[in-house]
Formats: structure tokens, sequence, C-alpha cells
């Protein structure tokens, strides 16, 4: 009898020793809260500096509107600074304990987005400030609930379907009637009484983006190579799409039914951009520029909303003073602000347009802070795509690059399309600004996506061990057995 021997290199015997010597999961009868992990964590160091520097650049920037608008230093600054850097120290923290090998940069760039954002909204209302703060915290909160109940991404592919029904309640709610609120022609909120709204397409995009990656990943095969023969050619079987474009479809005409653009570009957006990265193929991006332009034309002719917004953008001026007139005013108050701006605290030209610290808080920005503000917020997204797009690179498996891939998506092209809408690139959406802008569904819901990528993150970097085998990448082989 010949037995089978094993052949592993010597260099690997680090990665060997550390599988064989790991301690049992959660499943297999290990408590709940996981141990505070040992040892050096590079990640984490860089992370507190820049938490603490994007700390610093808002607690600055509100002094200087503070000052602008009162003409002296706020005596409460002590705290104002103490309160944000027990926010953002929190979830440092908690990436510390949760996820120590994770991404360095995405929670900065967030809270310095958000930061920026809660000095505009103390700028320009401060009644608003303090609801924005509290939902800052709630945003924390959840980022660090999500990290601690969310141990695995696999999990979640676990229970697509279940998470699909959860999508679909939370996209028809809106239409419920008693609880479903009409918001400027559109009906994306659910509220009871005056006392509490949400608006559940924030964390349905969430939800949606997650079946699409699951069930992406299971028939990526299918869905890539050419399988169904027509004559003497080969294409790809079209059967695979139908329960994802039902889905897709299902969602986008609830959206149409909330009379919504923006949402409506931005799930059609994810859903493309998760196609193309699946297959690779062109064809489906050929396929989706004419359905997008097909269902522009559609929609403009179909809905109020949409009409409207297109033919803003088309001839604003022939508006000013009616449906023109909010976009028009924040051109004009923008180019107040010049290269510099005009000054935190020392313009007042903005104060008419409406929804100021919401829909066109890129045009606050704009004005107080100029060219120079307004690109570094661009600069700050541009980074934080960089970053979520760098995490989807490194995931271990289809169903963790394809969620990374499709949550940045989200977060890219919202804040793109926004932006594009206050400077004339694209129709206005009056979709907000994420982790900027008034809006504590928005800002919760982000707070949960990006709680998301670090998890996916953490699961991505390599082990000590297996930087010790030769191994820089997820997906690289470290040893070879054979028989």
């Amino acid at each position: 009898m010949v037995s089978a021997a094993i052949l592993v290199p010597a260099a690997t015997l680090p990665l060997v020793v550390e599988l064989a010597t790991r301690k049992p999961t959660r499943q297999q009868g290990a408590p709940f809260l996981p141990p505070w992990p040992r040892g050096a964590k590079p990640k984490r160091r860089t992370e507190l500096g820049l938490l603490v520097f994007a700390a610093l650049i808002t607690v600055a920037l509100y002094v200087i509107a503070e000052v602008g608008t009162k003409g002296k230093i706020p005596p409460h600054i002590g705290p104002i600074l103490g309160v944000v850097l027990v926010i953002v120290l929190a979830a440092h923290l908690a990436n510390r304990w949760l996820a120590p090998n994770a991404n360095a940069v995405v929670l900065p760039l967030a809270a310095l987005l958000n930061g920026i954002g809660y000095v505009e909204i103390v700028r320009w209302n401060p009644a608003d400030a303090k609801l924005q703060a509290t939902w800052a915290a709630l945003g924390v909160a959840l980022y660090v609930l999500t990290l601690l109940v969310i141990r695995r991404s696999r999990d979640l592919d676990r229970y697509r379907y279940l998470l699909l029904l959860f999508a679909v309640l939370l996209l028809v709610a809106p239409l419920v009637p008693g609880i479903g609120k009409d918001v400027y022609g559109a009906r994306l909120f659910v509220g009871i009484g005056n006392t509490f709204e949400f608006q559940p397409v924030e964390l349905a995009k969430i939800v949606l983006c997650i079946f699409f990656a699951s069930y992406f990943a299971e028939k990526k095969e299918l869905l890539s190579i050419p399988t169904a023969r027509m004559g003497n050619r080969l294409f790809v079987d079209p059967r695979p799409m139908l329960p994802i474009g039902i889905a897709w479809l299902f969602a986008m005409g609830v959206i149409g039914l909330e009379n919504d653009i923006g949402f409506a570009m931005l799930i059609f957006t994810m859903f493309i951009a998760l196609l193309w990265v699946t297959t690779g193929r062109a064809a489906y991006l050929v396929l989706a520029v004419a359905l997008f332009i097909g269902g522009a034309v559609v929609a403009s002719h179909l809905f109020s909303q949409v009409h409207e917004r297109v033919s803003i953008w088309l001839d604003p001026w022939a508006t000013q003073s009616g449906s023109g007139y909010q976009l028009a005013n924040g051109w004009y108050s923008m180019g107040t602000g010049g290269v510099g701006g005009a000054g935190l605290g020392l313009d007042h030209f903005a104060s008419v347009i409406p929804d100021l610290t919401s829909d066109m808080i890129f045009t606050a920005i704009g004005t107080d802070m100029g060219l120079l503000g307004t690109s570094a917020v661009v600069i700050a997204f541009t980074l934080l795509v960089g970053a979520g797009l760098r995490i989807a690179q490194t995931a271990r498996s289809d169903f963790s690059k394809l969620t990374a891939t499709g949550l940045t998506a989200i977060l890219g092209f919202q804040a793109f399309f926004i932006m594009a809408g206050v400077v004339r690139l694209l129709p206005f959406t009056g979709i907000t600004l994420p982790f900027v802008a008034y809006g504590g569904s928005s800002l919760l819901a982000n707070y949960i996506l990006i709680a998301l990528l670090m998890r996916v993150s953490e699961e991505g970097a390599s082990t000590v061990a297996e930087r010790a085998s030769g191994v820089i990448q997820p997906g690289e082989t470290a040893f070879v057995v054979t028989n």
C-alpha cells in the first residue's frame, strides 16, 4: 500500500501552522463578541491620524463660519471639538476591534465630507444642524452595529431572496396609503404623522445591490460565455437574465410610480455597472445606452417631473422666475464664490435658494468656499471611489468583489448625478450628496454602506502568514499540494 505524500514548500509553513491552529469560529461555540485583536495595526494608525486631521478641519471651518457670522470666536469650541473627536474615535475603535486590517482612508474621507456638510448646515440652517449631528451619531452607531453583526460578507449571500423581498417592501412602502408622503411631486417618504419621516429607497438601493451581486456571482459563466446556438454562431443564453431582469424592471417601475428620476437613474446605473463588471461584454453597455435613451424619451412624456427637469436643463432661463428659480439662483450664488469663495458666514445671497442645505448644498459650498471648496469635495469623492474599487479588486470571492463594486458605484454615481445636476451637466435629480447634504435617511444608509465596504476590505487583507509565504494579493497561490 502506497500512501499519498504532501509536498509543502518550507516558506509556506507559517500559513499551514496558522490554518491548523486557527481558533474555532462563532458557529463552533465561540462567544458572539470577538476578542480585541493584538499586535501592530499600521492601517489603523494611519486612519487615526487622518481622522484627527479631518476633525481639525471640521472644527476650523466651524470657527471661521462663526467668526464670519457673529464676529467672534464661539465660546463652546472645546465641547464642539470634543463631540467631533468622540464620534470619529468611536468609529475608529470599532475598526480596531472588528476590522483591524481594513482600508485606512474610507472612514476619514467620509468623516471629512460629513464635517464639511455639517458646517454648511450650521451656517445656513442652524435648526437643522442639531438634527444632522444626531443623525451623524446614529450613523456611526449603525456603522459599528453593521460591522458587529455582519462578520462575513458571505452571510449576506445566503439570504439573497429574503433580501430581495425586503427591498421590494422598502420600495413599495411609500405607495401605501396612509404612510406614504408626497414631497415636491415625488412619493419617496414614509412617515407617522409629522414626527417621523424616512426615505426607504436609501436603504433599498443597498439591499438591491447585494441581491444583484449575489445573483450575478452565481450566474457569471452563463451570463458571459456564449452557449446558445443560432445557426452557425453562438450567443449568450438570455434565460439567466430573466429573473434579474424582472427584479430590475419591477424596481424601475415602482420608482417610476413614485415619480423620482434620481433614484431610477442610480439603480439603473448600478445594475448596468454590475452586469458589465461580471461579464466584461461591451454589448451590455451598448444595450444599456440604448435602453437609457429610450427610457429617458418615454419618461419625459409620461412623467411631469421628468419633463419639467429636462425642460429646465435645456433652457433654464425661460423659467427663471418659476420652476427654474432654484437652479438659476444657485448658479448666480456660485458665481459670487469665484475661486476662493465669498467666505464662510460673509455671503447672504444664497439664503434665497430653496432647499439649500439638502438638494443644493453643493451650491452652498461653492458660494462659501469657491472653486477650491467644490474641488476639494470632488477630490474627496474621487478618492473614496478609488478606495472602494481597490477594495473590490482585493476581495476574495466573486460575490464580495461585485458587492464592493456595486456599493462603490452607488456612492460615486449618486455624488456625480447631484453635482452634475447643480452645474447643469445633467438634468437636476434632487438626490442627496452622500455624507454632505442634510437628511437622516441618506446619512444612516451611507454609513451602513461604508461599513459593508470595510467588511469586504477586512476579508481581502492578506494575513501575516500569507505575506510570509509570498502572497501579496488575495487570489494568489501560496503553496501547491501534490500526491
